[in-house]
């Protein structure tokens, strides 16, 4: 999950920065309001994570304006107003959550969990897909009922397919997914997670869609989604 950090404390947006990507996300950082409606119009995003005492535009107006949009982008304000009138204000505006500053980082990891369910329609952390089971919390993978080893990256890849297992994503729509804006990319890193994620889990784990991208490997979900149970053995005498 892509996420624009709207923070204008730079030791507390660095010791997110550093948190959130190691939970396994992509996280672009700005300073401002005007900033981050700039980010927002002229990039891809999964998720906000809002400040409102922003210089140059409060984030109450970034988030009113992201609205009058009709973006549905989930946001989180991550704010010291305390007082519940800016906590019904900004839930009033559009906001999806509202965490009052100091927080708990788990607590902060916890509710994003909660709206990447939402966003892709998950009632628990797990995602399971045929024999592919991704546990979003752990970071963790098992396939036919057994641990896989994964690099975070090749973790994030797979994620970002198995949301979609029906969806054919670009190769520069997956290196969006897993790099920030400062990381440098190699032109075949996707290639080499792929390759990795076939030979650790299963050749057919990720198609190649010929011309267009990858997706999900369909035949490895549909064979355990579809597979008759076995005829009950004979007990006749």
């Amino acid at each position: 999950m892509r996420i624009l950090l709207v923070e204008d404390d730079e030791s507390l947006a660095s010791g997110l920065l550093l948190a959130l990507r190691r939970a396994g996300y992509t996280v672009e950082h700005v300073q401002d309001g005007a900033a981050a409606v700039r980010a927002l119009t002229d990039n891809h995003f999964d998720l906000v994570i809002l400040d409102l005492g922003l210089p140059r535009l409060d984030g109450t107006e970034v988030l009113a304006a992201l609205r009058r949009g009709g973006s549905a982008i989930p946001v989180l304000v991550l704010s010291a107003r305390d007082a519940v009138r800016d906590r019904i204000g900004a839930l009033d505006l559009g906001a999806d959550d509202y965490l009052v500053k100091p927080f708990d980082l788990d607590e902060l990891l916890a509710r994003l969990r909660v709206l990447e369910r939402r966003r892709v329609g998950l009632p628990v952390n797990r995602l399971r897909l045929g024999e592919l089971e991704l546990d979003l919390a752990a970071l963790s993978v098992r396939w036919q009922g057994k641990p896989v080893e994964l690099q975070l990256r090749e973790f994030m890849l797979l994620k970002r397919l198995a949301e979609h297992p029906h969806k054919v994503f670009h190769r520069n729509e997956l290196e969006e997914s897993i790099y920030g804006w400062g990381d440098g990319v190699a032109s075949n890193a996707i290639d080499v997670y792929v390759h990795h994620l076939r030979k650790k889990i299963s050749p057919r784990i990720v198609e190649t869609v010929r011309g267009m991208g990858y997706r999900i490997g369909q035949a490895d979900v549909a064979d355990a989604e579809t597979a008759e149970p076995a005829a009950p053995a004979d007990t006749a005498p």
